[in-house]
């Protein structure tokens, strides 16, 4: 693998870890799409970094696990806020 691709999928990776971010943050951090996050942090990060691509995985699990709490919670606000703009 190229150098500087390394250095990408390690700044992903160190990034989700430190800010437990989901892979749409990411993408949106690093001006990739969310497949390109995806497929670094998933596929190519295990033949970097093991150790790091574990604790990558858990989180990932975890925002996958949130994710219906989320949107919930976005759709509530959304609603709120519609409220809100017409209540003036």
């Amino acid at each position: 693998m190229r150098e500087e691709l390394i250095k990408r999928i390690l700044e992903e990776a160190y990034y989700i870890e430190e800010t437990k971010a989901t892979v749409r943050k990411t993408a949106k951090e690093f001006h990739l799409g969310k497949s390109t996050v995806h497929k670094d942090v998933t596929e190519r990060l295990f033949l970097i970094d093991k150790n790091l691509h574990k604790k990558v995985k858990k989180v990932l699990e975890q925002n996958l696990k949130e994710r219906h709490i989320r949107g919930g919670n976005a759709t509530k606000l959304k609603y709120l806020k519609e409220k809100n703009k017409n209540a003036f």
